[in-house]
């Protein structure tokens, strides 16, 4: 099994005006346009889109994918904290994209990148 993430930033160009409607609405673009791009592996796999907004909310069918499988792992590792296992896991790639954001928007004077404050 192969994991694949997509971290959006609802407050990006792409995502803004979606993102005002509703909450949520960016991690399901995301998820909808991470759909489209892998459609051909859908003949030879079981693909689930995962798309999680940079402030917080996850696409749906996600939500429910990760609650089963976590149920799943339960069943086998007997451990009853794996479905908030999976969800933190999620919450910790969203902190590591959060800090990659605020790196990026600093500006390195050597080399004239980054955006001005």
């Amino acid at each position: 099994m192969a994991w694949n993430v997509t971290v959006c930033c609802p407050l990006a160009e792409s995502y803004v005006e979606a993102a005002a409607r509703e909450a949520g609405e960016a991690a399901e673009i995301a998820a909808a346009r991470k759909s489209t791009k892998y459609a051909e592996l859908e003949d030879r796999y079981i693909f689930q889109p995962i798309a999680v907004e940079s402030l917080g909310p996850i696409n749906d069918s996600a939500v429910s994918f990760l609650g089963v499988l976590g149920r799943l792992i339960v069943d086998i590792s007997g451990e009853v904290r794996e479905v908030s296992f999976l969800f933190q896991w999620l919450s910790v790639l969203i902190q590591r994209f959060n800090a990659i954001l605020l790196h990026d928007s600093f500006i390195d004077e050597e080399a004239g990148t980054g955006i001005p404050a």
